[in-house]
Order: structure tokens, then C-alpha cells, then sequence
């Protein structure tokens, strides 16, 4: 078996920035019951004219670019998300013609908002196995579409981005030590697009804060280490305190997490990897480093996994 592990990553985040001002004039709310109770400042929807594959690509050619790897060298494209541009044809799809990744297999994966944990673990498989050298996984949403823009419960919490890493064979020691999936469909009601999206806040609420912390423990002592070991615990991006819920979980300093929910709200299945870029960019996610993913989502799905930064 060999080591899987990252080799590069991308993201894209453009588009009109929705701060809570703007929800202040339509809703009964306010910038401060916002904050207060979210983290969350600001959000960005992409443009009306570009839709999820449209996002991919943009995240995908930077992370390749990071990697040093041409589309022509991918096995497979694996795209998180719950918002594609069509029921079918796969965002996947689209994306590995748009590409010119000739030779990839392709296909999406519904897993909202742990849907990136998802990729990376399906990624890691193949990879690890041999089967294929170079994988991208993508978590990419656009949840504005789906958001009914009246809900006060709703509406403040989500934006749109995509978050793009090429995995591949790594040196020892270094990749994903240890993955943890589960799922608890009798929560399924709790999180649901019908035909818009809906959810019951507190009972997300109660799941997200126990099941983040655990599963970031589970992960660390699968992969054989204790919390003592964590250098950098990166949640999913869906509200600060389920956030720091699961940070003093692991007993770690407040600069010890990934925190990008204030500029971009709660992004789905590309929230992990947006905030891994940009840590890592600002030196927070360093070569050697212990580093802890987590995320929970619609389903009500969770995964987590432990990986040594580096190739």
C-alpha cells in the first residue's frame, strides 16, 4: 500500500459580496444578532452566469497548477456537491471535457457538506491501491440558488466557492493517516432541499457540536495519535461555535484553527479546502504538520480524517 496525500490545492471565491447589511434591509434581522450568533460578517454569491462546473474549472486549473500536474496526467475527477448545474449530466462530467482530462474517469458525490472528506477519503483508495496515480477532488457549491433568499433562518447562513486538491502517491510518513465516515439518516429530515433549502437550526445544532468533537478524537487515536499531537484542526465552516465546540474538544489554542466563516459563510462540501488554502497561504498549515479535517452535513452524514501535511 502506498501513501496518498495532497499535492496541490485551488480555490475560487468570486463573485458579489453579500454583506449582513444587505440582509438587514429585507429581513427581521441585524448585523449583530448575525455575528453574534453565526460568525459570519459577509458572503459571496458567484455571478448569475456562473454555475457550479463553472466554479470547478476555476478551482480545479489552479489546484493543478499548484500540483504541477497537466489535466491530460488525471485518473479520476471527483466532485463533491449537492447544487450541480443539472440532475445529470455530473458536474464531473462537464468538468473533465472542459478540462481536456482525457483519460479520467469521472463522477459526483452527494454528501453536502462533509462531501470534500468524502472525496479525499474515495481519492485515497484508489491512489493508495494503485489503481490510479492522480486524483482531483473537488467540493464545490452553489448554494445561492437554492436558498430561499425570505427565510431568516436560512438565508444569512450560506455562500458559494469551490475548494480543488490533486492527490496523489506521497513519501512515507506524510498524507492521510486515518479516515472517519458515518452517517445517521433518521436526522435526514433535519437538513433538506424541497424545493428549497430547509432546516431545523437547533437540531443540526445539538448533532454538529457532538459529532465534530467526536469524530475529530476518533480520527486522531485511529491514525494512532492523541490530541497532544494535533498542530491544526480545520472544521467545517458552517458556524463559530459548533467550530469552537469541536476545538476545545481537542484542547487547542484558538490559533490552532482554521476560522474563514466570517468572510465567506458557510459554503458546503468547499469550505474545508477554502480554508485549507488559505491557511496554508498564511503559514498557519506548515510541511510536517498533524492536521485534522472535519465536517457533518445533510444526510445527517459527518467524516473526518488525520493526515501528516506534506509530499
Amino acid at each position: 500500500m502506498r501513501n496518498a496525500g495532497i499535492w496541490g490545492m485551488g480555490t475560487f471565491t468570486e463573485g458579489r459580496e453579500i454583506t449582513n447589511a444587505e440582509f438587514e434591509k429585507t429581513l427581521d434581522t441585524s448585523d449583530e444578532w448575525i455575528r453574534t450568533r453565526t460568525g459570519i460578517e459577509r458572503r459571496v454569491f458567484a455571478d448569475d452566469d456562473v454555475d457550479t462546473s463553472d466554479m470547478a474549472f476555476y478551482a480545479a486549473e489552479k489546484a493543478l497548477d499548484d500540483a504541477g500536474v497537466s489535466a491530460e496526467e488525471l485518473d479520476m475527477i471527483l466532485v463533491a456537491t449537492v447544487t450541480p448545474d443539472y440532475p445529470f449530466p455530473s458536474v464531473s462530467a462537464l468538468l473533465q471535457e472542459r478540462l481536456g482530462a482525457k483519460k479520467a474517469a469521472a463522477m459526483d458525490i452527494s454528501a453536502a457538506c462533509a462531501g470534500f472528506i468524502y472525496g479525499l477519503s474515495t481519492a485515497d483508495q484508489f491512489v493508495k491501491t494503485g489503481t490510479y496515480e492522480k486524483v482531483l477532488v473537488i467540493g464545490v457549491e452553489k448554494l445561492s440558488k437554492v436558498t430561499d433568499m425570505s427565510d431568516r433562518n436560512t438565508a444569512v447562513l450560506f455562500g458559494d466557492g469551490a475548494g480543488a486538491a490533486v492527490v496523489g502517491p506521497v513519501s512515507e510518513g506524510k498524507g492521510f493517516l486515518a479516515f472517519e465516515l458515518g452517517a445517521d439518516g433518521s436526522g435526514a429530515k433535519h437538513i433538506m432541499q424541497d424545493p428549497y433549502l430547509q432546516m431545523n437550526g437547533r437540531e443540526v445544532f445539538k448533532f454538529a457540536v457532538r459529532q465534530m468533537g467526536e469524530s475529530s478524537i476518533n480520527v486522531v487515536e485511529k491514525a494512532g495519535y492523541s490530541k497532544e499531537d494535533v498542530d491544526f484542526l480545520v472544521p467545517h465552516q458552517a458556524n463559530i461555535r459548533i467550530m469552537e465546540a469541536a476545538r476545545q474538544r481537542l484542547e487547542l489554542p484558538k490559533e490552532k484553527m482554521a476560522a474563514t466563516v466570517h468572510k465567506y459563510g458557510n459554503t458546503s462540501s468547499s469550505s474545508i479546502p477554502i480554508a485549507v488554502v488559505e491557511e496554508r497561504n498564511n503559514g498557519k498549515i506548515k510541511d510536517g504538520d498533524l492536521l485534522v479535517m472535519v465536517g457533518f452535513g445533510s444526510g445527517l452524514v459527518w467524516g473526518s480524517v488525520a493526515m501528516r501535511w506534506g509530499r
